[in-house]
């Protein structure tokens, strides 16, 4: 029986489909390593495909098992699309050498000439590492990317910290002025600000080639090109590997959900069917986002995909993956409108176990190329097994997010007064995670920071926010919204899981929305960029959250708050909006009430002990009023019990720190410094 199973016993009917999950995983990788081997050796399709330097030349493969004949066009024959034809090596491969050093030449532009169909069709060669588009004919095409040109790594002894806080992030929106930033831009300017607000991972969107800007990235076209609207590869690299001298992890957002329906751009129907990489008809189109959707049965697409995450991870060192849409990959519904209310909706015919053997076996090269690679998923379904061990019967991620906390805080932020809030409902939200399998938690992602949507802030402080900013000026609207933004934001990190994410610039309450320049709003990049100069200027109210955000990461850094999986519940009193936990050692207290203010609470806790302030959301630096005083609280004994007593101001949450005592040792309230 796999450890699965008694992790979850309540999944014991389905033990049966835990069996068929395994089987397909070991059948699979058999039949893709019929001489053994592992998926290291498997995962170089890069390395065969696409265009390199050869003894004598250059020679450019492609996979393209439906295509009558392929040639190839560009600048180095004056873009004649058939003097220069591939032939025909079998099982769906083509080839083409050049004879000649300066055949090619690093930014040459190409394109694949495809005859399927009776038809002829240009395209994007597959295995394309850079893709640009001509400004004058807002086409794309290829440039040869020569790979005797070797970046200066110096990053060979990087190490990421244990603990995970992310900083997601779009590189092209993560400037001040009203433009695309590069990747050069954000390696320089926003590494520096991460580093200092004690992030310690960065989650990049959008670095897989993608032609509509607007996309967010998640409408993938070349999946080997780093996105040339940042710069080129070698900016990338250089972005990584300054991150890494900064002691920062980077996580690529991987889309292997869906790719982009474009022909021209993209790689469906590259070889004249869709087939080649997705499933054909109706199956193969996602309804919800209008791209289409792999067919993860057939090798060739196990082939690509395996092949390009092992590509991320050996030419631009990156340290895991962000897995996007994963939801949408386990579920031949792509869960759109299932309600997950019960352990049937993930064992059915709804099930798509192709896709969840694709994603076992990514895990599995991810660990073989790097073993200290970080994997999440994007799953709000909750299937169960998605961050067990592979072996143990799961699916071998190392983290889901949490994905149900930022639902929970906007159901809570817009639909109750703050007088109803449901404080045991919070609660059992923070702790609602399958055992054994570890959540990022997070407030708010991209996800919230959309048009048509709305960020934490905005909700709760809505227009005062143009108004009210400036530290001079008092409003009441905004002190709730500031108060409220800072315990909503340790609430989740302290309780919620076992990793962090933040996105780029909501630790201090970005006031805009994110709208890319579009038809609609003038093609302007006004909504599109990030204003760090909010934080920066000492006269506006954004300091605030973004030093106590700082001062929070740094908290829980210092104290390996993530090492215990779940806080210990001390006190809740609903009526009064209360709750106190204890995790590694701190005592975290929360007063959400809007204006009742508790006098003498007092917390049972385990052991006779002092507690230390050591974070208070009322200090003035943070924009409170200081009513919490930085003072050592000895604990009292009741009945052979052990209780703190403590003031806990309205809105207010306090961090204490806890120095056990022995027995005999007594103390009095004494102040620290």
């Amino acid at each position: 029986m796999y450890r699965i199973l008694d992790l979850n016993p309540q999944l014991k009917p389905y033990a049966g489909d835990i069996d068929l999950r395994m089987f397909l995983y070991r059948a699979t990788k058999n039949r893709l390593l019929p001489q053994g081997g592992t998926l290291n050796e498997f995962a170089n399709a890069h390395n065969y495909f696409g265009f390199h330097r050869v003894e004598g030349g250059w020679v450019y493969r492609e996979w393209a098992p439906s295509a009558y004949q392929l040639y190839l066009t560009g600048d180095f024959n004056g873009w004649n699309q058939t003097s220069h034809p591939l032939k025909k090596l079998g099982n769906g491969n083509w080839e083409l050498f050049l004879e000649g050093d300066d055949a090619l030449w690093d930014g040459c532009k190409v394109k694949t000439v495809v005859d399927a169909n009776m038809t002829r069709t240009e395209h994007i060669p597959l295995y394309a590492r850079r893709v640009t588009q001509d400004p004058h004919t807002i086409t794309w095409c290829a440039e040869v990317v020569d790979e005797a040109k070797v970046f200066p790594w110096t990053d060979a002894d990087f190490t990421g910290e244990d603990e995970l806080y992310i900083y997601e992030a779009h590189v092209g929106m993560a400037q001040e002025e009203g433009k695309v930033g590069s990747y050069r831009e954000f390696a320089d300017n926003v590494l520096p600000h991460v580093k200092h607000a004690g992030y310690n991972t960065i989650q990049l969107m959008a670095i897989m080639e993608h032609p509509y800007y607007g996309s967010f990235g998640y409408q993938v076209s070349s999946f080997y090109a780093a996105s040339s609207w940042f710069g080129r590869p070698e900016d990338l690299k250089y972005l990584v590997n300054k991150a890494h001298e900064m002691g920062i992890r980077v996580l690529l957002d991987v889309v292997h959900s869906h790719a982009v329906k474009n022909t021209a751009e993209g790689i469906n129907m590259f070889d004249g069917t869709t087939w080649q990489f997705f499933h054909d008809g109706g199956k193969g189109d996602h309804p919800a986002w209008g791209t289409k959707c792999f067919d993860y049965g057939k090798d060739g697409v196990i082939h690509f995909l395996l092949s390009n995450l092992k590509f991320w991870m050996t030419e631009y060192h990156f340290d895991g993956f962000r897995f996007d849409g994963v939801t949408s990959m386990l579920y031949h519904d792509h869960g759109l409108g299932t309600d997950f209310n019960s352990n049937d909706k993930y064992f059915s015919y709804n099930t798509h176990t192709e896709a969840i053997t694709y994603l076992q076996l990514a895990n599995e090269l991810i660990r073989q190329v790097n073993p200290k690679a970080i994997t999440i998923a994007e799953d709000m379904s909750g299937m169960p097994g998605m961050c067990l061990p592979i072996e143990d019967g799961g699916i071998g991620f190392d983290y889901r997010l949490g994905m149900g906390l930022p639902d929970m805080w906007i159901r809570t932020v817009k639909e109750r007064r703050d007088e109803d809030w449901d404080i045991a409902g919070m609660w059992g939200n923070m702790c609602l995670r399958r055992p054994g399998e570890n959540t990022i938690a997070y407030v708010e992602s991209h996800d919230q920071a959309l048009v048509g949507d709305k960020t934490m802030i905005f909700r709760l402080a809505d227009a005062a926010m143009y108004t009210d900013m400036e530290k001079s000026t008092h409003n009441l609207v905004i002190d709730r919204a500031i108060a409220l933004h800072k315990m909503i934001r340790l609430f989740t990190l302290a309780g919620g899981g076992e990793g962090y994410l933040n996105f780029m610039g909501n630790e201090f309450g970005h006031p805009e929305w994110i709208d890319f320049p579009r038809e609609g709003n003038g093609w302007s990049f006004h909504y599109c960029r990030r204003q760090w100069s909010l934080k920066n200027n000492g006269l506006l109210k954004y300091q605030w959250l973004n030093d106590f955000d700082r001062d929070m990461i740094h908290l829980a850094k210092e104290n390996h708050l993530f090492t215990q999986r779940m806080g210990d519940l001390r006190l809740m009193k609903a009526p009064e909006k209360t709750i106190v936990f204890s995790r590694k050692g701190l005592l975290f207290a929360f007063n959400f009430h809007p204006s009742k203010s508790l006098t003498n609470v007092l917390v049972p806790v385990q052991d006779r002990a002092e507690y230390t302030v050591c974070l208070s959301s009322d200090d003035k630096q943070y924009g409170g009023q200081e009513l919490i005083a930085h003072m050592t609280y000895p604990t009292k004994e009741f009945d052979g019990k052990h209780y703190v007593e403590l003031y806990l101001p309205a809105r207010t949450a306090v961090v204490l720190r806890e120095k056990k005592l022995p027995e005999a040792e007594a103390s009095k309230p004494k102040e620290t410094k």
